[in-house]
């Protein structure tokens, strides 16, 4: 007999349809699992018998042939035991065979019957969702992040008892609920602010600006200057997630299984911050099976580079990509992976070798070729893609020992809130949402500049060398500048202090 249950796989960041076909006939008993199983799912066979036999069913001594379609894609984990154990049940003639054709069922089974959580919950529900199925069958410990799908009934189980005896109508199953709006009005304050912070006003002035436009940043200082205290609070002062990068960034932790059992969405952006020892593909993805890496973690967040010269300088590279595409493509020979990789990058280095390279209190014990050759790991294409260049000096005793309070990250929040919402006004006829996305047809439309400033900015490209992509980012943080400010046109006050976050420029440090 052949029985038919539907389930689900995921390819990067998306679910597809999978049709598990069972069949049963007489024969020898074996136990055959085709459709490009990985060696997760080939030794489903060994947990489902032992399910299946340990909830008090009787698995048949039969041939077993189980088909996984689409048969030219190749299936990995573990999310089709449960399929898998009511496809043999329903063959078998304890399950209808009609019912099941109305949900889209996922578990890993334990050798007790239990059903154990999966990853890629929250994409299959969407999956199951777009396809009109009338619910989706979950496991226990999943119910949270599938539940914030609507218009889709999700069903927790957490035995293969449970389950068949929903389907044979001997109890029902309560669907899961999840208040969205609950969740996202959960105080989500924060344990550091930047009212803890003293002196380095410049700075905070610079990450304000990075985070109202969605710039790239990167510091240089001595160590000690706050570099590392700094960033760790940039994201008390990012806008709110929206509830479509929410889901978008949600669907990357639930693949990657970084969502806790009782998590249903993320609420925050991320904030991500990989030693300098990590490999390329552990930054930018891939693997035997292809995998997000950190750039897709940070999605819609923030990547932290620390020591930034300290990272092997291929690794560094292939950052570029991300960088300038907000994604990152995987290429293998069975298939190609696409993963999202929108995210501010804010990097932060020492000026030499021995970090006191023009610190006037420490003497600095570098050569020139050694800082030389220190700066160089950061190549000139990288830099160009690096919209904010910010010096950070020593603090003096007089600001540490200051009685002045400095400004909560709330309120550096609302201005930048704020500009944002400037910005999707302006864009929101456009495939982005902040000025450091903008293209040069976005440039030419929205950064318009009068004669004083254009004056300006040719003498500052003569005279520092910047390239053609400076100019532009140059306009870039102008815009921002000018949308904190709520000005509606680029000032040359905006153009002459955007130009003063050009100073890490090759042209000018890096010779």
């Amino acid at each position: 007999m052949i029985a038919k249950i539907l389930s689900s796989a995921v390819i990067g960041i998306d679910a597809y349809l999978v049709e598990v076909e069972v069949d049963i006939a007489q024969g020898l008993p074996t136990f055959t699992t085709v459709g490009l199983p990985e060696a997760s799912v080939k030794e489903s066979k060994e947990r489902v018998k032992s399910a299946i036999n340990n909830s008090g069913y009787t698995f048949p001594d039969d041939r077993i042939t189980v088909n996984l379609a689409p048969a030219n894609i190749k299936k990995e984990g573990t999310g089709f035991d449960l399929p898998i154990a009511l496809g043999i049940l329903s063959a078998t003639g304890i399950i209808s065979r009609g019912i099941t054709s109305k949900y889209l069922i996922l578990g890993e089974l334990s050798l007790d019957g239990r059903i154990k959580p999966v990853n890629g919950t929250l994409p299959m529900a969407i999956a199951a969702k777009d396809a009109g199925y009338a619910g989706i069958i979950v496991p226990y410990d999943n119910r949270q992040e599938a539940s914030i799908v609507d218009e889709i009934a999700v069903l927790p189980v957490k035995t293969l008892s449970q389950t068949v005896n929903f389907f044979t109508g001997f109890s029902q199953i309560e669907p899961e609920k999840t208040d969205i709006s609950a969740i996202f009005d959960q105080d989500n304050s924060s344990e550091v602010d930047f009212s803890e912070v003293m002196g380095q006003e410049h700075v905070k002035r610079a990450l304000e600006i990075a985070s109202a436009g969605g710039h790239n940043l990167i510091m240089i200082g001595p160590p000690g200057s706050g570099k590392t205290m700094l960033t760790k609070r940039l994201p008390t002062i990012l806008p709110p997630i929206s509830f479509d990068e929410a889901i978008e960034t949600t669907k990357i932790y639930s693949v990657v299984g970084m969502l806790s059992k009782e998590q249903a969405i993320v609420t925050k952006r991320p904030f991500r911050s990989p030693h300098h020892t990590i490999s390329d593909a552990g930054l930018i993805g891939g693997g035997h099976n292809p995998r997000p890496g950190e750039v897709s973690m940070a999605h819609n967040g923030v990547l932290f580079l620390d020591e930034l010269p300290e990272f092997k300088k291929h690794v560094l590279e292939v950052l570029r990509q991300p960088l300038e595409d907000l994604k990152v493509t995987i290429s293998r020979a069975s298939s190609t992976i696409t993963y999202p990789s929108s995210f501010m990058l804010i990097a932060a280095m020492n000026p030499c070798p021995c970090g006191y390279f023009s610190d006037p209190k420490h003497e600095c014990r570098c050569t020139y070729p050694q800082i030389h050759r220190y700066r160089s790991k950061i190549s000139g294409p990288l830099m160009d893609r690096i919209d904010i260049h910010v010096e950070v000096p020593a603090v003096p005793y007089k600001d540490l020992m200051g009685d002045a309070q400095a400004e909560p990250s709330e309120d550096i929040r609302k201005r930048v809130t704020a500009a944002r919402a400037i910005q999707s006004e302006r864009f929101r006829r456009a495939k982005i949402y902040c000025n450091a996305r903008m293209s040069s047809r976005h440039i030419k439309k929205h950064c318009k500049i009068d004669e004083d400033s254009c004056n300006l900015l040719e003498s500052a490209i003569d005279k520092l060398g910047f390239s053609a992509r400076a100019y532009n980012r140059i306009l870039k943080i102008s815009r921002t500048i000018a949308d904190l400010e709520g000005e509606p046109d680029i000032r040359a006050d905006h153009i002459s202090e955007a130009i003063q976050y050009r100073s890490l420029d090759r042209g000018k440090h890096f010779s």
